[in-house]
């Protein structure tokens, strides 16, 4: 065959590939390909990432919940007096905000007696006395329990009401407490006068009617 020289050879090339690409999009396919490639390389690397990442599995079954009010209750009954449980229970390393659910077991307990016993009054006020951050979640039990008195039967209102005016006569938790009773027919229940009544009896057999009055 004879070839002749092409002086425009440059220029037709450019031309030849610029036909291609219209024809064939060559550089598409290409540019798609190369795409793909870099989509598949960042993949992978998303994939490197995320099993380099450690996995945190948050339980939202309350298990841990339910164990810790489960390990209170069985140190509460099989504890001999307030001292040797208050002594077990301090030993428990509760994480930042179980506290009151400790609290809460405490008058729980309490409450599921037949009648009062005073092993959980001294037992909420050792807490107490032991460290403060326990005054404030019985605080907020005893407004819970006083707004929601019309729940609790005449056995659990008795013993709540009896566990609270333990703490107020011996000052383990504050008497400003006593600001969210208001003694009037509108904002009382029946259930709510009966909480106040054993209340204010207790706190009066405990310190005797003049020093409770100087106390209000």
């Amino acid at each position: 065959r004879c070839f002749k020289f092409d002086d425009k050879y440059e220029e037709n090339e450019q031309k030849y590939k610029a036909l291609s690409r219209e024809i064939l999009g060559s550089d598409g396919e290409s540019g798609e390909e190369d795409g793909s490639g870099e989509s598949g390389s960042e993949e992978s690397d998303d994939d490197e990432d995320e099993k380099e990442k450690p996995m945190t599995i948050i339980d939202n079954t309350e298990t841990n919940l339910v164990a810790l009010r489960r390990t209170i209750y069985l140190t509460i009954n099989s504890s001999l007096d307030f001292e040797e449980c208050a002594h077990k229970l301090m030993k428990m390393q509760l994480k930042p905000g179980q506290e009151i659910e400790l609290c809460h077991m405490f008058l729980d307990c309490c409450a599921e007696q037949r009648t009062y016993e005073k092993f959980y009054g001294l037992l909420a006020q050792r807490f107490c006395n032991i460290n403060r951050i326990y005054i404030g979640p019985f605080e907020e039990i005893f407004k819970d329990s006083y707004s929601t008195a019309h729940r609790l039967d005449t056995n659990r209102l008795r013993n709540v009401s009896k566990f609270f005016a333990h703490l107020l006569f011996t000052d383990s938790i504050s008497w400003e407490v006593l600001e969210c009773v208001k003694l009037n027919e509108e904002d009382t229940t029946s259930s709510s006068r009966i909480y106040i009544k054993i209340l204010f009896q207790e706190l009066a057999e405990y310190m005797g009617l003049k020093k409770l009055n100087d106390r209000l």
